[in-house]
């Protein structure tokens, strides 16, 4: 209290003088000598309050931000994954088409989304005029094998005259050549009925190959014109995912790597890459890559898929995310100096594995950084650095049977 004293002293006479000397002055110089005399006051009492805080001694030490504990990078191998895009098609698609025309079409037995067998009928033609051809086939051929029968019994007779000249060279050589005819013409029947049995299975629309029917255009009651396509088919079910790989990645993709495709809308798959595309487009300088898939009930020919190639683990150094702060587009750390104060680091960060972000550049191993709640602190905060509570060890399991 002895040290406020000469303040307050000072205030007042330094005050003393500023105020009206004698009633003879004038109202005018009573208000200038008011404006004169605030200012003044305040000025002194600021210059007393800063005394009196100097009597009482030094400010008080600054306080710390926040406590925090630190962390060291770590170093361990990690995947590589390529990402890309692409299309999911299918492996092979077969077209069904009807080869007989004018027929008309009586029966569909095969709808889109079928998954049919090899050989299964799809649909059926009209086969009334094609068995009446057939028929008409059928007969001729047993009038050519009965008038061959009968050539060939003459002919029979004739070698065994032939010997004894009953019968000239001339007429045997006349029944010789009714036993070849005759023949030729059994030979012709028989091509006749395989037509006519062709013709008549043409009727009969059969799936090429087990798989999935993925496209339909027939139309009951329509008649069918040769060439015409009535179904489309996936080939054994199998799908494949299409993606563009830029040209500079190629050489590191290989026949039988590991994929995970991810459908647009539907849960990751894995797949394995079948065949690198032999061709890069001039244009995007980017080569299709073909991957097999297995048959999820996700995936559909042309949706668009996500996925990333497997190349094989590679040395990473990671931190745990929490230590890792996104501001501006870009990623930061924060470092303690010696004096226990925050200094900020830029980063960069590449792979995330689950909890932990890979750093490319911008770190050591030997660097330690906070390891969580910098997003509360700043460039030069002051902090308290603890360490981390330790983790307590699990019990052993009793190997003691339970008493009943």
């Amino acid at each position: 209290m002895l040290g406020a004293a000469p303040p307050v002293r000072a205030l007042i006479f330094i005050a003393r003088p500023l105020l009206p000397m004698t009633h003879a002055h004038s109202n005018a110089q009573r208000q200038s000598s008011r404006l004169i005399a605030w200012p003044g006051a305040v000025l002194a009492l600021c210059l007393a309050t800063v005394a009196a805080q100097a009597a009482d001694g030094p400010a008080p030490a600054a306080r710390p931000a926040l406590t925090v504990t630190l962390t060291a990078p770590e170093r361990s191998d990690w995947p590589t994954l390529l990402a890309a895009n692409g299309s999911i098609a299918a492996w092979q698609e077969a077209v069904i088409g009807a080869e007989a025309a004018g027929l008309r079409l009586v029966d569909l037995r095969a709808q889109v989304g079928d998954r049919v067998r090899r050989g299964q009928v799809l649909a059926l033609l009209q086969s009334d005029t094609l068995g009446a051809d057939l028929a008409v086939a059928r007969a001729g051929l047993a009038e050519a094998e009965a008038s061959l029968t009968e050539a060939q019994g003459n002919a029979d007779r004739a070698r065994a005259l032939q010997p004894t000249g009953v019968i000239s060279a001339q007429q045997t050589q006349q029944l010789l050549t009714a036993e070849a005819t005759a023949k030729a013409r059994v030979v012709s029947a028989k091509a006749r009925v395989d037509a006519a049995e062709v013709r008549l299975s043409q009727t009969r629309i059969l799936a090429p190959d087990d798989g999935v029917i993925s496209a339909r255009t027939a139309t009951l009651g329509s008649v069918s014109q040769a060439g015409q396509e009535l179904f489309r088919l996936i080939r054994q079910g199998r799908l494949e995912w299409r993606a563009e790989v830029p040209a500079s990645e190629l050489m590191r993709l290989k026949a039988g790597q590991p994929v995970r495709v991810t459908p647009a809308g539907g849960a990751p798959v894995a797949g394995r890459l079948r065949l690198v595309g032999p061709v890069v487009d001039a244009a995007t300088r980017n080569a299709l890559v073909y991957v097999d898939l297995p048959q999820p009930a996700e995936a559909r020919p042309g949706m668009f898929a996500r996925g990333e190639f497997d190349l094989g683990p590679a040395a990473a150094l990671s931190l745990p995310v929490s230590a890792v702060q996104l501001r501006e587009g870009f990623a930061y750390v924060q470092k303690v100096d010696a004096q226990q104060r925050i200094r900020q680091h830029k980063v960069t960060v590449g792979r995330r594995v689950g909890e932990r972000v890979e750093v490319l550049a911008g770190l050591q191993p030997q660097d330690r950084v906070v390891n969580s709640g910098g997003g509360f602190l700043g460039e030069g905060d002051l902090v308290r650095v603890v360490q981390p509570a330790a983790v307590p060890a699990a019990a052993p399991a009793s190997t003691t049977a339970p008493k009943r």
